[in-house]
């Protein structure tokens, strides 16, 4: 490992950590864990919890993303270089910002903008279709169907159509985090996930119908 290489990643993971120690000791034993659509909290847990969230949001992404090259048994995220390096960064900080935000509203003990989360996830469906084009076929990331997985072209096609459709449809749940509330805003979101999901799983399976 390339210790300077990785330094901005390690100090971007520890900032929830740092702040959370920060914090501890003024945090009451039993925190808000868990918030409904219109930012009421719904579910109380032990502060000690927050110290899991740290470890599974950046940290576990970190972890996972520096090994899948190593052991990618075709090597083709290795061939991605660059793209795959900002793609690690920019999860990492994805989850490192959306673990601050959960420990601050544990702290405050409200979560004053629960559409912050939309905007987020938002973002990260943008990023990501700027990136899905570039992916190489592999086991670990990427939309892995058993049809994108057995046949090299439906997988291009796919993340093709994937890119496109990711992007797009990220900008459009940012647009209802700005606009929408509560349910609303809830509702929007889950539609919309539920068709980024859904279109490029149904057309992997048309295009390799069409092929074979």
């Amino acid at each position: 490992m390339n210790f300077k290489k990785e330094l901005p990643l390690l100090i971007i993971i520890v900032l929830p950590l740092i702040y959370l120690g920060y914090i501890y000791n003024s945090l009451p034993e039993t925190v808000p864990t868990h918030w409904n659509a219109s930012g009421e909290i719904d579910g109380y847990g032990n502060k000690s919890t927050l110290w899991l969230i740290t470890l599974l949001l950046p940290v576990l992404v970190y972890v996972i993303m520096t090994v899948v090259p190593k052991i990618d048994p075709k090597k083709k995220i290795a061939t991605m270089g660059k793209k795959y390096n900002q793609l690690k960064f920019f999860l990492v900080l994805f989850m490192s910002i959306l673990a601050l935000y959960i420990i601050h509203s544990a702290k405050s003990q409200s979560l004053s903008n629960p559409n912050v989360i939309y905007i987020l996830i938002g973002l990260l469906f943008t990023f990501l279709g700027n990136y899905m084009k570039t992916v190489k076929p592999n086991y670990f990331i990427g939309i892995r169907t058993p049809w994108t997985l057995e046949n090299e072209t439906v997988w291009k096609k796919t993340h093709q159509l994937g890119s496109k459709l990711w992007f797009a449809g990220g900008l459009l749940i940012v647009f209802v985090g700005l606009i929408f509330k509560n349910e609303t805003a809830a509702t929007l979101f889950l539609v919309i996930v539920i068709i980024l999901t859904i279109i490029p799983l149904l057309h992997s399976y048309l295009e390799y119908k069409k092929l074979n």
